[in-house]
């Protein structure tokens, strides 16, 4: 979701390569969509609706936002106005007691079209390039070397293609969509409508895309055009010279997320939680998200293995990545930046993948649920996830979840003054067995996220310390 402090640092920047204003207060602009073209063709970029030109907040009508909605996201699902047809999503915010809209494009691995005309961005303005062949030839050349998924093989063929996906895939996006367009479409049209075959403006050859054989394509098919392609998933508990359970993952991306999912199931807990009074499966829910981040955002043209390492006090993944950015992600700033488009788009149809950045926020969220600890994502050349646990969350005997309003964890919150050991805790509760302590205090309390660990990524250190969290605060204060 976007904050107050994200709007108020835009308009400080003012309107530029990747920012733009519209007033927008009764209505769209027609220019509004020439924007949002060349930002996909370009490097992406944010627009707010209700700030005029010189950043001042105009507001948007209140009776009026949902219409302004509605015919935004209907005129990108018309190919007559944005082909590729793109989906994006619009928020609102409120901001001094103006309604704002606030859209954020992503940077497109395809060339758009706005009204069949082609938009560059340039400084703070959007320019028509249809009838310049050379800039038009130099875009799509920079697609097709940004993008490695849309590299063009002119011989893969419809043979080369396995059945048994289609039909599988057009049941889950059916499942997800109530007559979705793949239920009418033959095996060729749907997968020209997933932006699957492409046209190589180098050569002038057509065919099908790097994307298309990943999704689709027979084992031998893949593993003849990508020889390295692996996604090894690793259990290392006991035998931590080698492993104590493998899986090498070498197939179509359909059936490797299967294979991901069911090794997390076969090694990892499922702990249930309630949201919104239903119980989900807080295991799967993270794990979904990063086994699509293991196979959407990945350099597949670099020979590194990807990899899913279960160990007794983390889990972790690697991957090879072209970095858009350095070091650790925040969830609560951070602009989410697509390394392979049409993938991500496909697992989206299918229901594998939420909008361009959601994925994150939910991993963060869950995955604090599930451990008590926050996990880490690190963006370098090699993207990694590290999701610590405490001592015995990879346990499959684990009891049920305490409920954190019990005494031993009121106690326990009510004696932590900043940052103390475990030695400090215990003596200050006066409890000499230190198992008792971790089982029916310090774990219970980590698992319901009234207190965290100082350094979360190494459980066991001789240096680790324990703070209450702002939720952990908040109940103790509502206790005294």
């Amino acid at each position: 979701m976007i904050n107050k402090a994200k709007i108020m640092t835009l308009l400080k920047k003012g309107e530029g390569l990747q920012i733009e204003f519209k007033e927008c207060r009764q209505g769209l602009s027609r220019d509004i969509f020439p924007t949002v073209c060349s930002f996909l063709n370009r490097l992406g970029g944010e627009i707010l609706l209700g700030v005029d030109d010189n950043g001042r907040l105009a507001g948007v009508e209140n009776c009026l936002i949902e219409q302004i909605q509605k015919d935004f996201i209907s005129s990108l699902n018309n190919p007559q106005k944005i082909a590729p047809s793109f989906y994006l999503s619009i928020e609102e915010i409120e901001i001094k007691g103006k309604k704002i809209l606030y859209i954020y494009v992503p940077q497109s691995s395809q060339v758009h079209r706005c009204n069949n005309r082609i938009y560059d961005r340039n400084k703070d303005s959007d320019l028509d390039i249809t009838d310049n062949t050379d800039l038009v030839m130099a875009m799509y050349l920079k697609k097709k070397i940004s993008y490695s998924e849309n590299k063009v093989y002119p011989f893969l063929g419809m043979d080369d293609f396995r059945k048994d996906l289609f039909v599988r895939v057009r049941k889950m996006a059916a499942n997800r969509i109530a007559n979705h367009p793949w239920g009418v479409m033959d095996e060729r049209e749907l997968l020209k409508s997933s932006q699957l075959f492409l046209k190589d403006y180098q050569s002038g050859k057509e065919g099908f895309s790097l994307a298309a054989a990943l999704l689709f394509g027979k084992d031998e098919v893949i593993l003849s055009i990508l020889p390295h392609f692996r996604t090894d998933a690793i259990l290392r508990k006991e035998n931590l010279d080698r492993y104590d359970d493998r899986d090498d993952i070498r197939t179509n991306l359909i059936e490797s997320y299967d294979r991901i999912m069911a090794f997390t199931a076969k090694h990892l807990p499922d702990k249930f939680y309630l949201e919104n009074e239903q119980n989900i499966n807080i295991r799967d829910r993270i794990f979904r998200e990063i086994a699509s981040n293991i196979l959407i955002h990945r350099e597949y043209l670099n020979p590194f293995p990807a990899k899913l390492v279960i160990e007794k006090t983390r889990v972790y993944t690697e991957n090879s990545n072209k970095p858009h950015g350095h070091g650790l992600i925040d969830p609560n700033n951070f602009s989410p930046f697509p390394k392979n488009p049409v993938i991500a788009r496909f697992f989206k149809e299918i229901g594998w993948a939420e909008e361009l950045g959601s994925g994150v926020r939910n991993l963060f969220k869950y995955g604090k649920i599930y451990s008590g600890v926050a996990p880490q994502l690190i963006e370098e050349d090699i993207f990694k996830i590290v999701i610590p646990f405490t001592d015995h969350d990879t346990d499959h005997d684990t009891d049920h979840d305490t409920d954190h309003d019990t005494d031993q964890i009121k106690a326990l919150i009510s004696v932590v003054d900043g940052e103390m050991s475990r030695d400090e805790l215990q003596s200050r509760l006066k409890l000499k067995h230190r198992k008792n302590f971790r089982d029916l205090y310090l774990n219970p309390a980590i698992k319901s996220g009234l207190v965290e660990l100082t350094i979360p990524t190494k459980p066991r250190s001789k240096n680790q310390k324990y703070r209450l969290t702002q939720k952990g605060q908040r109940l103790r204060k509502m206790d005294r």
